[in-house]
C-alpha cells in the first residue's frame, strides 16, 4: 500500500504542477499582477502630471491603494532626481476608443465649420 500511495502522491503532484498549462489561474500571481499594474498606472499618472483623483476616475477597475502607492513612489523619485512632469501629447482618443456619435435631430447652425478636436487629457502648466 505504501508504494501505491507514493505513486499516487507523485502522480497528483505532477498533475498539479501543470495547472497553469491547463488555464487554471493562480490567485497569488493574479493579485501580484493586479498590484503591479495599479502601481504602474499610478506612476504613469504622476509622471504625466495628472492629479491623483483624475487617475482614480480614469482607472476604476484598478485598486486605489495600488494607484496611490505607484503615484507616491514616482512623486518621491521625481522629487529626488528633479524630474519635470511630461504632459501627454495625445489630443484625441485612439481609433479603438472612439465612439460613434448619433446625429442630432436639430440642424446645427455651425455645420460649415469643422469641429475642433477636444483634448483628451488635462494639460497643466
Amino acid at each position: 500500500m505504501t508504494i501505491q500511495s507514493a505513486v499516487l502522491a507523485l502522480a497528483l503532484l505532477a498533475a498539479l504542477t501543470g495547472c497553469e498549462e491547463l488555464g487554471i489561474p493562480d490567485p497569488v500571481k493574479e493579485a501580484a499582477r493586479a498590484q503591479a499594474e495599479g502601481e504602474a498606472i499610478g506612476s504613469a499618472c504622476r509622471y504625466a502630471g495628472r492629479a491623483l483623483e483624475d487617475c482614480f476616475s480614469l482607472n476604476p477597475k484598478a485598486s486605489k491603494a495600488d494607484i496611490f502607492n505607484g503615484w507616491r513612489n514616482m512623486n518621491d523619485y521625481m522629487t529626488e532626481n528633479k524630474i519635470d512632469v511630461v504632459p501627454p501629447t495625445m489630443t484625441e482618443a485612439p481609433s479603438h476608443e472612439k465612439t460613434a456619435e448619433a446625429p442630432s435631430a436639430a440642424p446645427d447652425e455651425h455645420a460649415s465649420e469643422p469641429a475642433s478636436p477636444r483634448p483628451r487629457y488635462n494639460r497643466r502648466p
